[in-house]
């Protein structure tokens, strides 16, 4: 213990100075990451297509490079998985972290370097720690053990050589030093099971046996496993059987719907919830405030951000902005180029800046998760607020969610149905669909017009469904695990038509 607080002691006081000056020099730490970035892929296949050793200026960048998506750049991350080394990156590429797919495939596999495994990624995770060690000095953090939920990865051997394929979180355990297993549970080998229903079992009954201070994971999947701790220790909460736990490091899902959950277990006044922003893609922000969810856009990472106005992203001229251009309150959707080999990469995300010294974040939704049935852009955002102010009102708790559109056909004017697993039921289901329709027009203006008398759009219909219900129809479709999520909302009926379908609606 002595020894490790004298590490991390060191840690924090070096990261928190760096933390600090990339605060202070945010673009002047953008614009050295954008050299080194160019520098290192000068003589890759890619490098070498748009002649990087010429470009000396981001305008000379933006002029070069395309905006690109998984699809531009999937016939060079295939070319990778089949062997292909120094096409996107000089150094070589052996592990994919596998993510939800696109339009056209089921998954997509993002490149992991060794350099965006230990400037990204690691080095996230290490700033999460000292960030919150600052925040709090008294903290018994290494009084205990952490408990990570975490995926799993599959083996594939291509010419002698082994190529690595799964969740980041698997790709993250499988590569850390042996002395982390001295500190974290599950074991290793529990903690790579691909079987979700054996995974959460073994953990449930195996982490029982310690002492815990941390959980990070999944919201979603981390309440599973702590209801089933609970089912087996028969304890009333978790605090019962972990009374040292001080910490949940979240990201993956807005925690706002699952807050009261958690509380609900966790009746600690010491317990900590710590929001971070780590995809498949890169870790790119940390909640460094007490009293704020804001997060820290983490510069210095190995990353070079800019920022597409969300009214582009379909617009065949695209014009990203630096971090320098960004503006408060305004939808972006995030491009990326890494040490990893992604290049302008649209990651699929929207963002809005809720401060521009120090650039904070808040993560708004998804470019092609919304609802737009007649001009309305019902955005993940305006959802998740309008779900907690129904709630609020109607002393309800939603456990899962998903919402589509109804078009309109004939006489019946367009809607939006929702499919809502609560985990405490509203009083009456309709006082619940009309105070979600009312926060709904309150957020979103589009929305409100084409809500006006019902004229072009209808009421929401909403269905309650029982407990369990998503959590079987992602087993069903063999999507138990970390890296799935349910679909918030689709501007299509496949996901609530295939969902309805079971429940014959």
């Amino acid at each position: 213990m002595a020894l490790l607080n004298s590490v991390l002691s060191w840690i924090i006081k070096k990261r928190i100075h760096q933390i600090e000056l990339f605060k202070k020099y945010p673009h002047e730490v953008q614009e050295e990451w954008l050299r080194k970035l160019i520098n290192g892929a000068k003589d890759t296949e890619w490098g070498l297509k748009y002649d990087f050793k010429s470009i000396k200026t981001y305008a000379d960048f933006c002029e070069r490079v395309p905006v690109n998506d998984y699809d531009s750049l999937k016939p060079y991350i295939e070319r990778l998985r089949n062997g292909e080394q120094n096409l996107l990156w000089p150094s070589e590429i052996r592990w994919f972290a596998q993510s939800s797919g696109t339009t056209n495939d089921k998954s997509k596999f993002i490149p992991v370097s060794e350099e965006s495994l230990e400037d990204c990624h690691y080095k996230g995770g290490k700033d999460m720690l000292a960030i919150y060690f600052n925040n709090n000095p008294e903290s018994n953090f290494f009084d205990g053990r952490g408990l990570a939920l975490s995926g799993s990865h599959r083996i594939k051997e291509v010419n002698n050589e082994d190529y690595y394929t799964g969740d980041l979180s698997a790709i993250i355990i499988q590569n850390l030093p042996f002395w982390a297993e001295f500190i974290r549970v599950p074991k290793r080998s529990v903690a790579l099971m691909d079987n979700w229903e054996i995974k959460i079992e073994e953990m449930a009954k195996t982490s029982i046996e310690y002492s815990l201070t941390s959980l990070s994971g999944v919201p979603s999947w981390t309440l599973l496993l702590l209801k089933r701790i609970l089912e087996i220790s028969g304890k009333e909460n978790i605090s019962e059987v972990w009374p040292d736990l001080e910490v949940f490091f979240h990201g993956g899902v807005n925690f706002a719907p699952y807050r009261k959950q958690f509380l609900k277990l966790i009746p600690s006044p010491k317990m900590h919830f710590v929001e971070t922003y780590n995809a498949s893609e890169g870790f790119f922000g940390i909640q460094d405030q007490l009293d704020s969810n804001e997060l820290l856009l983490m510069l210095d990472y190995g990353i070079f951000y800019e920022f597409l106005p969300i009214d582009q992203v379909d617009s065949e001229k695209k014009k990203p902005l630096p971090l320098d251009k960004v503006k408060l309150q305004t939808n972006y959707a995030m491009l990326i180029s890494t040490n990893a080999g992604l290049w302008r990469y649209m990651i699929g995300d929207t963002i809005e800046f809720t401060n521009l010294s120090p650039f904070r974040i808040r993560i708004t939704g998804r470019t092609k998760s919304f609802i737009n049935a007649v001009g309305e852009e019902v955005i993940i955002d305006n959802a998740e607020t309008a779900l907690a102010e129904a709630c609020l009102t109607n002393q309800a708790l939603i456990s899962e969610y998903t919402a589509a559109p109804v078009y309109a056909d004939g006489d019946k004017r367009a809607a939006h149905e929702w499919v809502i697993e609560f985990e405490i039921l509203p009083k009456n289901i309709e006082d619940f669909t009309n105070s979600l329709d009312k926060a709904l027009q309150s957020l979103n203006s589009d929305y409100e017009a084409k809500r006006f008398k019902d004229m072009i759009l209808d009421k929401p219909i909403l269905r309650m469904v029982p407990k369990g219900t998503f959590y079987k129809w992602l087993k069903k479709r063999g999507k138990l695990g970390g890296q799935n999520k349910v679909p918030r909302l689709s501007n299509n009926r496949i996901y609530i038509d295939d969902l309805l379908e079971d429940l014959k609606f």
